[in-house]
C-alpha cells in the first residue's frame, strides 16, 4: 500500500491543485503582520518546509509550532493555518483553540475530525482534503494547500507553479529516482543514518527523518550546516560502523557553507561505516525539495523491504496515543 502511495505522490499533487482552485476562501479582515502554522508529525512537516521555501521572499514573518501551545505573539492580526490531516491530532486541537480565544485569523486544512467540528462551528474557512490514508503519505495535498493560501492571501507568490514543475521533474526522471533510491537503502537499511544538509534544507531533511522512522522503522538523526560545525562535528573522533553519514547536497549552497561540507564529508569518512553523498536536481529551491521529498520516500520504502517490515504499521504511537487517552 506505502509503495502505491508514494508511487502516486505526481497525481496527488493534481488532485491537491485541483482542490483548491475549488475552494473560496473569504477576504480577512485584517492585514497581516505574521503568520503561524499548526501541526505535528506527516500533517506538519509541509508547514517546516513551506516556512524554508518563503524564508527569503514572504512579505510577513512564517513560524512553524509543533505543540500544545501557541507563541504569545499570536494576536488577530495573525494568520494561523491549522493542519491535521485526521483532524483529531490532540496538541493541534489545543493550538487552534488558543489561536480562537487570542482571536486570530484561521484557515484549517483536513479531512474531518474534530478540527473541522470546531471549524464550522467558529465560520472558520476548512480546505477539506480527502482522508483514510497515512498523514505521511499526503504531504503532496496539504503542502500544495498550505502554498495555495499563502499565495492567495499574498504572503508569498509562485509557490503552486514551482510545485507543479517539480512534479514534472520528479516524473521525468522517475527511472532514475527509483535506481537510486534502491541502491541507497540497500547501503544503509541495517545502518544509523545521520543526515546532513545546508540551511534552507532543513525541512526535507526533517522529512526524510521522518520517513525512515515511520516507514522503514529505523533511528536516524539529522543536523544542518554551518550550525553541525559549531558543536556535532566534535563528536565524530572515533570509528562509528554503524553510522551511514549521508550529504544532502543543494546547487544553491552558500559557497562557505559548500566548502564546510567537503571538509566534514572528508573528516567524517575516516570514521563513519558508510559516507554517502546525494545531489538533488532542480532549477529552485521548491523543485529541489521536490526531489528530496520523492527520493527520500522510496528510499524509505525500498529499505522497509530489505529489513522485512511493514511500511503501513505505527503500533508503537498507537500505544502512545492509547495511554494517554487514559490520562485526565
Amino acid at each position: 500500500m506505502m509503495k502505491a502511495l508514494i508511487e502516486g505522490f505526481p497525481q496527488q499533487v493534481r488532485e491537491a491543485l485541483e482542490i483548491f482552485n475549488q475552494v473560496q476562501l473569504k477576504p480577512l479582515p485584517r492585514k497581516i503582520n505574521n503568520v503561524l502554522i499548526s501541526g505535528l508529525g506527516g500533517s506538519g512537516i509541509g508547514g517546516s518546509i513551506v516556512s524554508e521555501i518563503c524564508a527569503g521572499s514572504a512579505s510577513v514573518p512564517i513560524s512553524v509550532s509543533k505543540d500544545y501551545a501557541i507563541p504569545a505573539w499570536v494576536n488577530e492580526d495573525t494568520l494561523v493555518i491549522v493542519s491535521s490531516y485526521s483532524g483529531n491530532t490532540e496538541e493541534t486541537l489545543q493550538a487552534m483553540q488558543a489561536a480562537i480565544n487570542q482571536k486570530a485569523m484561521i484557515v484549517c486544512v483536513t479531512s474531518g475530525g474534530e478540527v473541522l467540528s470546531i471549524a464550522t462551528a467558529h465560520n472558520l474557512d476548512v480546505i477539506l482534503i480527502p482522508g483514510g490514508n497515512p498523514p505521511r503519505s499526503c504531504l503532496g495535498l496539504s503542502l500544495t494547500q498550505l502554498c495555495g493560501i499563502l499565495e492567495f492571501y499574498g504572503v508569498a507568490q509562485g509557490l503552486l507553479k514551482e510545485i507543479q514543475l517539480g512534479v514534472e521533474l520528479i516524473e521525468l526522471h522517475h527511472a532514475r529516482i527509483l535506481q537510486e533510491s534502491e541502491s541507497i537503502a540497500k547501503a544503509i537499511a541495517f545502518s544509523i543514518p545521520v543526515l546532513y544538509t545546508s540551511v534552507g534544507y532543513e525541512g526535507v531533511a526533517v522529512r526524510f527523518r521522518q520517513q525512515l522512522n515511520e516507514n522503514s522503522k529505523m533511528l536516524c538523526w539529522h543536523h544542518v550546516m554551518p550550525e553541525m560545525n559549531h558543536n556535532e562535528l566534535v563528536g565524530w573522533v572515533e570509528k562509528s560502523p554503524q553510522i551511514a553519514a549521508i550529504f544532502m547536497r543543494n546547487a544553491d549552497e552558500y559557497y562557505r557553507t559548500a566548502k564546510r561540507m567537503d571538509i566534514c564529508k572528508d573528516i567524517i569518512f575516516g570514521f563513519a561505516g558508510k559516507t554517502i553523498v546525494l545531489n538533488s536536481k532542480g532549477d529552485t529551491p521548491i523543485q529541489r525539495m521536490i526531489w528530496w521529498i520523492n527520493l527520500g520516500d522510496w528510499i524509505s520504502w525500498f529499505a522497509s523491504v530489505e529489513r522485512n517490515v511493514d511500511a503501513i504499521e505505527i503500533n508503537v504511537i498507537n500505544r502512545l496515543k492509547n495511554e494517554l487517552a487514559n490520562l485526565q
